[in-house]
């Protein structure tokens, strides 16, 4: 889902102002092993990664996960961490996602300890991973520095983003938590099966095809444009869509994965979908309040698709091997809606 203060994995731009302390949950079992001798098979296993490499001597047992993704990339695939970053945007009373704590349930599982995350990622609580003993690190989504990089790995092995932070395909987290934790078939299997339901998504909805779309959030008197490299879009390019030209014309903060445009300047997006990420339904009407919004000939004629509240905005923000299922139908609903009055 976002950050401008913070990027929380991709809830970066939304969780400005946010804050929250972790409450700690009760400490899980250590990650299964599958029978048989599958416990030694593929270690040790090297994982290249924007710092370096790290390398597994074998299958860890006490799974640590940061950042956005790993979680549930975990968790899918049958691997329920020691410790996991507390849910401060879209989490229950518990702070723990909704689709995470339906797979928890479904494996039988007790929370694991919560990390405190009161800014979404961009402030590790060292201490507390230390405590946790983990056997790994798991920050393949998630904005952790070189220095940081350094400090965890003196902690446990650290495997971090491929290459730029809070960009990861969430297709690339699983394939690496599933490398990473000794399960690769399982990892296969998971994506085939989530890419078939987002096919048939797509397939259901042939409005859908072809039609360019436009991701924004509205945040500090400006419009924040997800860029071509953000999971969130490459989520709606897989559902059939397509990117416009004024996507790549908006400049990225940071050569990261989003771009800013002021009100002034929204007609410069110019698509035949807009699809606004909005909190609650308060701050959407005030979004399409705005003269500059309002005006907009994807407003005017209804082609916008609004995602409102802070579950739905999170499981898109971006999609992980947990959220893009429990969300899908929302998502497709409202976006062949807005499809299905183009022109």
């Amino acid at each position: 889902m976002v950050r401008p203060v913070a990027v929380i994995v991709a809830l970066v731009v939304f969780l400005a102002g946010l804050a929250g302390c972790a409450n700690p949950g009760a400490e899980a079992d250590p990650a299964p092993e599958p029978p048989g001798n599958a416990a030694a098979e593929g270690f040790p296993v090297t994982i290249k990664h924007a710092f370096g490499e790290t390398t597994l001597g074998s299958r860890p047992e006490r799974v640590l996960t940061w950042g956005w993704g790993s979680t549930d990339a975990s968790l899918a695939l049958g691997v329920v961490p020691v410790a996991m970053p507390a849910a401060i945007y879209g989490g229950d009373e518990n702070q723990v996602l909704p689709w995470n704590a339906e797979k928890l349930k479904d494996l039988g599982a007790e929370t694991p300890t919560l990390l405190a995350n009161p800014d979404g990622g961009t402030t590790i609580p060292f201490e507390e991973f230390a405590a946790a003993a983990p056997d790994v690190i798991l920050a393949v989504y998630s904005g952790v520095t070189e220095e940081e990089y350094r400090r965890l790995s003196e902690i446990a092995p650290t495997i971090v983003y491929p290459d730029q932070p809070w960009a990861t395909a969430w297709q690339d987290v699983v394939t690496t938590v599933g490398t990473a934790l000794g399960r690769t078939v399982e990892a296969e299997t998971l994506l085939r099966d989530i890419d078939k339901a987002t096919r048939e998504a797509g397939a259901a909805h042939p409005e859908l095809a072809g039609k360019s779309v436009i991701a924004v959030f509205d945040v500090a008197e400006q419009l924040a444009v997800y860029k071509e490299i953000d999971p969130r879009v490459v989520f709606l390019t897989d559902l059939g869509m397509t990117v416009p030209p004024a996507v790549a014309e908006v400049p990225a903060v940071d050569d990261g994965f989003y771009g800013n445009v002021s009100y002034e300047k929204a007609d410069l997006l110019v698509s035949d979908v807009l699809l606004i990420y909005s909190e609650s339904e308060e701050t959407l009407q005030k979004t399409l309040a705005r003269p500059s919004i309002k005006n907009l000939p994807q407003i005017k004629s209804g082609r916008y698709a609004a995602i409102v509240g802070q579950q739905l905005v999170a499981a898109g923000s971006p999609p992980t091997a947990l959220s893009l299922t429990w969300a899908l139908d929302a998502y497709t609903t409202k976006l062949a809606a807005a499809a299905s009055r183009t022109s």
